[in-house]
């Protein structure tokens, strides 16, 4: 009988420490969260580049948007769970986001200040795209309903 108490008392605390765990692991900012600030400093980047019309800025920073990091596996099997059918439409999103970042780039390249600003409003269209249909249920999923997007 000692032997069946003390069995349930470690399956009790063992339980309590996966419930612990688990809430902490969904507290911890996604690896998604920093790539998205670092998107974000890129985008101030290449704005500061096209008004002082560093094209070797803003080419430069326009591929490290289009080659942006991934987040981890884990991290993106818990993302594909939480999208769902919505999968393809995110990944539509960040492919244009790709296309744009490279057309960019380009035009940068080709110190082309008009295909510059066209290229880059196309970019900032697909992010803002992208914002606009998922920012809020990731915030609210993973971070909780009282979280502010950054």
């Amino acid at each position: 009988m000692n032997n069946l108490r003390n069995h349930l008392i470690n399956l009790l605390a063992a339980s309590c420490l996966c419930c612990a765990a688990s809430a902490t692991h969904a507290a911890e900012p996604l690896a998604l969260q920093k790539i998205m600030k670092d998107l974000g400093k890129n985008m101030q980047a290449i704005t500061d580049g096209i008004s002082r019309e560093d094209w070797e800025q803003v080419e430069k920073t326009a591929l490290l948007i289009a080659d942006h990091p991934q987040p981890p596996l884990a991290e993106k099997m818990r993302i594909m769970r939480f999208i769902g059918t919505d999968m393809g439409k995110f990944k539509a999103f960040d492919g244009e986001t790709h296309t744009q970042a490279q057309a960019l780039g380009r035009a940068a390249g080709a110190r082309d200040g008009h295909g510059v600003i066209l290229a880059f409003q196309k970019l900032q269209t697909s992010c803002y795209a992208c914002h606009s249909e998922f920012r809020k249920p990731f915030a609210t999923h993973f971070y909780g309903s009282g979280y502010a997007a950054q």
